[in-house]
């Protein structure tokens, strides 16, 4: 099968219909993309404001420990946000990712969603990096930035030859990993990916993850991951060599097929919403930017009530 790789020129024009998920730079608390932060920073990418009284509740390590020892009154340290932040886009770029049946390759929609949500970032006066993970060679690291470098470099690597070789379970894990330690505290990172590898310790690095930083997650699926077209039978290929046959006529089997992507995917919704990250599913067959606008603003308005 040929293998259907991102437009760079598609991609560069992407950030003008970025400007509905992030607002013009002088009003960035107005945008969509806002609502993806959370009010309560931790750590760096804050100033310091004021101290006061400690609260029930209040986080321990934010402690003012000499104006606790003398007024013998726990006082806290309270900061103010920074309007800028750290935005890190976190791409799964892993031979998997070069399937579609639908419109487009996984690939070129986890492209897309990149783009979109990184030009938002950009004219939100945010610092803007990436991680793409998935390649057999290692990762590769863009540091955020407040010029578009890292971001345009991003983009172009995706629009370059993808990895043909068999993908490894330990892919998202090791990118995962390379987040919790070497990334700014306080970031926004979004994790683009089908999601289709083991989730197992998927749930404890996630926690370890959202303790530092806020998390979105953007699955990209095609319709058939979970419904295989009746073909009879039919003979597929695994990743690591070995040859599987099976009748696609079959009804129970085909079932049984969707109910596994189904579990998959309530697993990670449910570890997800367990651990304060959201979700937002694009499909191959769907418009990017509608749909990223769609779960913005369900979010924006959940995070708000």
């Amino acid at each position: 099968m040929k293998v259907l790789l991102p437009d760079l020129d598609d991609l560069l024009e992407l950030r003008h219909q970025a400007h509905t998920l992030g607002l013009a730079s002088r009003h960035p608390v107005n945008s969509l993309l806002c609502g993806l932060y959370q009010s309560v920073f931790r750590g760096q990418g804050m100033n310091f404001d004021e101290v006061r009284e400690y609260q029930e509740g209040d986080e321990i390590r934010n402690m003012d420990w000499r104006v606790t020892a003398r007024t013998n009154v726990p006082h806290l340290k309270v900061f103010k946000e920074e309007r800028q932040r750290s935005v890190l886009l976190c791409v799964d770029i892993g031979s998997h990712m070069q399937f579609g049946t639908r419109n487009t390759f996984k690939l070129v929609q986890a492209a897309r969603i990149s783009a979109l949500l990184g030009w938002a970032a950009s004219a939100s006066q945010d610092r803007v990096g990436a991680l793409l993970f998935g390649d057999p060679n290692g990762l590769r690291y863009f540091p955020p930035s407040s010029s578009r470098r890292s971001l345009w470099q991003m983009l172009r690597s995706m629009t370059e030859a993808a990895p043909k070789q068999k993908n490894s379970s330990h892919y998202l894990a090791d990118a995962m990993e390379k987040l919790i330690h070497g990334t700014a505290i306080g970031s926004l990172i979004l994790i683009i990916s089908d999601f289709s590898q083991d989730l197992v310790n998927f749930e404890q690095i996630l926690g370890r993850l959202q303790q530092k930083h806020e998390v979105v997650l953007f699955p990209v699926d095609d319709k058939a991951d979970y419904e295989i077209p009746a073909m009879g039978r039919v003979v597929f290929a695994t990743g690591t060599g070995i040859e599987l046959e099976l009748d696609t006529d079959n009804r129970a089997g085909c079932a049984q097929y969707r109910q596994q992507w189904q579990q998959q995917r309530q697993r990670l919704e449910m570890i997800a919403k367990r651990l304060g990250a959201d979700v937002i599913p694009v499909s191959t067959e769907q418009n990017v930017h509608q749909v990223l606008l769609q779960g913005l603003r369900k979010r924006a308005y959940r995070v708000g009530r």
